[in-house]
């Protein structure tokens, strides 16, 4: 077998992420040897590989879902913004320049479609099977041309097509009907049918529409996936953000993973522990608070206000792209003064990567702002100075008495001048701030940080003595492979990957303009 899918949606955040994922899982149980791909990833949540490469953390898990090691060739193009408009590329898991939306869309990008189809080839050449994500919708109109993730990478490699539509928003037949009547003869050519996603209710009340579609579209639908709450996998993009956390975060952020859809575990303690976590500009790696969340009796949350920290028995200032201009945030919100006056009086706070640099004493940086020499909070006795190449590596280490791994990404080098050794960083009091990202995800390691927290905080808090932040990954990733196995046409989807698209299916006018 040498199969391959390229999974697309109507729009951004329509669920390709979690279909890939799903699938992915539900192959590698059937025993077929399965790797993920994306050939362009717009996130500024991303992850480290084995060899020092970067990638989209969507794709990290992907590859968890496979059960193989995430490489550089499963997300060869990233693309992490630094503003409104423009990004910093990185390719082949090394970051090449900035670029804004009109230089790469103009010219760039295309150039990258030759290293886009090695980077498939290879791993078609090495799996049985390769499930490819595409971005967006296929039928932006405006960037066919250019196109490397979705139809442009289907018809180089042909891959057929299924389109997921997430029912949940409302429009899903117009969304699938028009996304086909949009795409030229030669594409429409690969797009083999339609996944609904998301559905409530009663199937045999859809299947009038389904059967409609077919006959406006010649096409079938591979599966109705319902709605389940809870299951987004680290996620990439910004749609999925509620409108008062899009309008503070600043980013292509998505919060689904972290603040639960399903109802927080009752504590094992008397009390339960109230963590903030600072909604700073381009925030990056938000998924670091995600093992603070799957914690019983752990109630995280996204502030901006700093009466919002008050009743915080934790606060943390996750990464971002943007550090100095994150800082600028904290002082205009107020915030900056009140995590002063709160790492004054010794309740918990917890800086990670640009977090920890803002609670610094000083910011030379020359790469990223170019904004020179700025002051950070004065927290910790800790310079940073941008360095043009980016830190990229996989530590592991020590703290509070536990083994404990995480990744780094960075181009701040922070020179730590005082206070208590903690993970590469450094900690004064009850203020702690790395550079490591993932750090929370080592179970012995967080438990005992919970359990300085909530000391230092004077709750009867108690984490709980089992909770296998990895095992409850592994089980999400389950959930998203029954989700296929149960509510989607296996045998259809099988022939699919393995054949390629049916052929004679029937051109919908008008097609992609001229």
């Amino acid at each position: 077998m040498n199969g391959g899918l390229l999974v697309a949606g109507t729009t951004s955040d329509a669920g390709k992420s979690v279909v890939t994922a799903g699938i992915c899982r539900w192959l590698v149980r059937q025993g077929v040897k399965v790797a993920p791909f994306k050939a362009q990833n717009m996130s500024l949540n991303s992850f480290v590989t084995r060899e020092g490469a970067e990638i989209g953390r969507a794709q990290a898990m992907q590859a968890q879902a496979c059960r193989i090691e995430p490489t550089a060739l499963m997300n060869p193009v990233l693309l992490k913004p630094g503003g409104e408009q423009s990004s910093q590329v990185v390719l082949l898991g090394k970051p090449v320049g900035e670029l804004s939306a009109r230089g790469y869309h103009g010219g760039r990008q295309q150039k990258l479609l030759g290293t886009v189809l090695d980077c498939l080839a290879e791993l078609r050449g090495t799996y049985d099977a390769v499930i490819c994500e595409g971005a967006g919708s296929p039928a932006e109109i405006n960037l066919r041309r250019t196109d490397i993730v979705n139809m442009g990478i289907a018809r180089a490699a042909r891959l057929p097509v299924l389109v997921v539509g997430d029912i949940d928003r409302g429009g899903v037949f117009a969304s699938f009907f028009g996304t086909v009547a949009l795409l030229s003869p030669e594409d429409q050519e690969l797009v083999a049918g339609f996944l609904v996603n998301k559905f409530r209710g009663d199937v045999s009340l859809l299947e009038p529409g389904l059967e409609m579609l077919y006959g406006l579209t010649g096409r079938r639908t591979y599966g109705v996936l319902p709605f389940r709450h809870g299951l987004g996998i680290d996620e990439e993009d910004g749609m999925g953000v509620p409108p008062r956390e899009r309008s503070r975060a600043w980013g292509r952020v998505s919060l689904r993973g972290t603040v639960r859809e399903s109802t927080v575990a009752a504590p094992v303690g008397a009390d339960v522990l109230r963590v903030a976590v600072c909604a700073i500009p381009l925030m990056s790696n938000f998924t670091d608070v995600d093992a603070l969340a799957a914690e019983p009796g752990v109630v995280v949350r996204f502030v901006d206000r700093p009466e919002e920290l008050a009743d915080a028995d934790l606060v943390v200032i996750p990464g971002t792209r943007g550090t100095v201009r994150a800082l600028e945030w904290l002082r205009e919100r107020g915030l900056a003064d009140a995590l002063v006056r709160r790492a004054a009086e010794g309740r918990p706070v917890l800086g990670i990567c640009g977090g920890f640099q803002i609670l610094g004493e000083r910011i030379e940086d020359e790469v990223e702002s170019r904004a020179g020499a700025v002051d950070g909070l004065g927290v910790l006795p800790v310079r940073v100075r941008f360095a043009r190449e980016k830190t990229l590596t996989r530590p592991s280490g020590e703290a509070l008495g536990e083994r404990v791994e995480g990744y780094e990404i960075h181009h701040g080098v922070a020179e730590v001048l005082g206070g208590e050794a903690f993970l590469d960083g450094c900690r004064v009091g009850r203020t702690w701030g790395t550079h490591w990202h993932g750090s929370l995800e080592s179970d012995g390691f967080r438990r005992a940080f919970l359990r300085e927290v909530a000391a230092a905080a004077g709750r009867r808090f108690v984490p709980a003595p089992d909770t296998s932040f990895a095992a409850l990954r592994e089980e999400q990733l389950d959930r998203l492979g029954d989700l296929i196995e149960q509510h989607a046409d296996t045998d259809a989807l099988w022939r699919l990957i393995e054949s390629g698209a049916p052929q004679g299916l029937p051109f919908i006018p008008p097609g992609a303009p001229a």
